[in-house]
């Protein structure tokens, strides 16, 4: 309270006031007594857009993808969060919840890029708080500096604020010591994220940011998986897309290969487009289709793929306007720090796709089908390892056997694939199946194995049938077949006496070189 005061000249001059028997509470003055002049200034509120806590979701409604946590790869109706696997730090995870939770304070999961920490800390919150904890996840950059004014009319809820990529929230009008410390205060609990460098760059250094961090031991995230959490992971793997994981991730990391392989489909998948890099997507098809048709892991020179992208029509048409070298730069991009669409063989110039786009393509019904004269080549890739030879007959079987009906085309690779596996009977039954579905080649083949084992009527009939199709080496094969069977009955008619019938079998036997007698019925 200002008090009046006289001055030199004997005027009285308020230049202050006193208060006696109150309290100052912000804005507000309680007072028993109040003497002297009043004068009142409204100073600066803090903003707040902040809802209140009552508009808050419940923690067990919030959406994980829509705060932070990064979407996994899903087909048709699968979930596009995935059932979380334990790591092992989620039991100190959990019990630093615990505490903040009674009383207040920051829980900070660090980690490489892609390692899982927010699905983690999304867990260890889930699994810690009570489902009708009210939940606060601002966007970056949002001013928190009314934050404890809406916490205080939150009545008997209690709350959690959640901030993924804690760096984004740093700052005079972010979280700061003493919004922290308020927070603490009014025992709210801060679940927040960030990645290792960007721990670094603010918690050492003496900047006025670090000081939020002092003090806070982070629970660190590694990316690769420990023998234990990949026991777990593989307890979990009924899931399609977990046992993916289990066996296909490598060194990209399990939460890489689980987060990263949808960036990567879409990415590819858009780029088909003849404005895009159509070029770069018919490579990366190509090696996607190599390790669909059992290849796996096995990397193959770049000039291979630019060979093999002829099988793929019309797609090969729309790839002219982008060069060889730009198209195979932009597959073997590295993205998010972890991968390439191609990935490198351990010889130099070789190339594999990431795992994560073949599992997909596999288990897409919308993935356009591989080739078939894809399958003769990849058998060709193999060719040295007899277990990866077998699995490119095993997936060809899989893949193709169910769609031969009427195709003579497939069962003509089927027959190639299992010829070359030495699987002769197999091989035999698919050319048959070939040739009865009007193929020519099959026929022609079919012809001359029967006509090897001297079944000669049928061996006629498939012949006949390439020959007339235009096959040149079926007509050879014919007409040798034909005039060893005239010289066959051409001699059975000169032992009925028929003196002529014996010259023309000798004429013809000159004509083909056959021996008499060794045509058989």
């Amino acid at each position: 309270m200002a008090e009046d005061r006289e001055a030199p000249d004997g005027t009285v001059v308020g230049v202050g006031n006193s208060v006696s028997g109150g309290g100052f509470h912000a804005p507000v003055v309680q007072t028993g007594t109040f003497s002297g002049g009043v004068h009142t200034y409204y100073g600066p509120q803090e903003p707040s857009g902040l809802p209140p806590v009552a508009d808050w979701p419940q923690v067990d409604r919030a959406d994980p993808i829509a705060f932070g946590v990064r979407r996994t790869r899903c087909i048709g109706d699968e979930p596009p969060l995935l059932p979380y696997v334990g790591r092992d730090c989620d039991a100190v995870l959990e019990e630093r919840v615990r505490t903040a939770a009674r009383s207040g304070g920051l829980v900070l999961v660090t980690g490489e890029p892609l390692s899982g920490k927010s699905r983690t800390a999304w867990a260890a919150m889930r699994t810690t708080l009570p489902v009708t904890t009210r939940f606060l996840g601002p966007g970056a950059g949002t001013d928190l500096r009314g934050l404890p004014a809406v916490l205080r009319g939150r009545g008997e809820d209690r709350c959690v604020i959640w901030l993924d990529e804690l760096e984004g929230h740093l700052g005079d009008h972010g979280l700061t010591p003493a919004l922290l410390a308020e927070l603490v205060r009014l025992r709210v609990p801060v679940i927040a994220t960030m990645s290792d460098e960007a721990y670094d760059a603010h918690r050492f250094g003496g900047q006025a940011r670090a000081r939020v961090l002092v003090g806070v031991d982070p629970v660190e995230l590694s990316r690769e998986w420990t023998a234990e959490e990949q026991e777990r992971l593989h307890e979990a793997s009924e899931d399609r897309r977990l046992g993916d994981a289990y066996h296909w991730s490598e060194d990209s990391g399990i939460a890489a290969f689980l987060a990263v392989g949808p960036e990567l489909w879409d990415e590819w998948w858009w780029a088909r487009r003849p404005n895009a890099h159509p070029h770069g997507h018919l490579l990366v098809r190509v090696a996607m289709d190599l390790a669909r048709c059992g290849t796996d892991d096995t990397a193959v020179p770049s000039s291979l793929l630019r060979e093999l992208c002829a099988l793929y029509e019309p797609e090969v048409a729309q790839t002219a306007q982008e060069p060889f070298a730009d198209a195979l730069a932009w597959a073997s991009e590295v993205r998010h720090g972890v991968t390439g669409m191609l990935v490198p063989g351990e010889e130099s110039d070789t190339w594999r796709s990431f795992a994560s786009l073949h599992r997909d393509a596999v288990s897409r019904p919308d993935a356009p089908p591989v080739p078939l004269g894809l399958w003769l080549r990849a058998l060709e890739v193999v060719q040295e390892d007899p277990e990866l030879t077998e699995l490119v007959v095993e997936c060809a079987q899989s893949e193709l056997e169910r769609v031969a009906d009427g195709r003579p085309e497939v069962g003509l690779v089927l027959g190639r694939l299992y010829e070359a596996t030495g699987e002769a009977q197999h091989a035999e039954d698919w050319f048959r199946h070939s040739a009865d579905a009007g193929g020519v080649e099959a026929a022609g083949i079919v012809g001359r194995a029967l006509a090897n084992r001297g079944q000669v009527v049928p061996a006629i009939t498939y012949l006949e049938r390439a020959a007339e199709a235009g096959d040149a080496d079926a007509r050879t094969d014919l007409v040798l077949l034909l005039a060893d069977r005239a010289v066959y009955w051409l001699d059975r008619l000169g032992e009925s006496g028929d003196e002529g019938a014996q010259g023309v079998a000798d004429m013809l036997r000159a004509l083909v070189k056959t021996p008499p007698d060794t045509v058989k019925e």
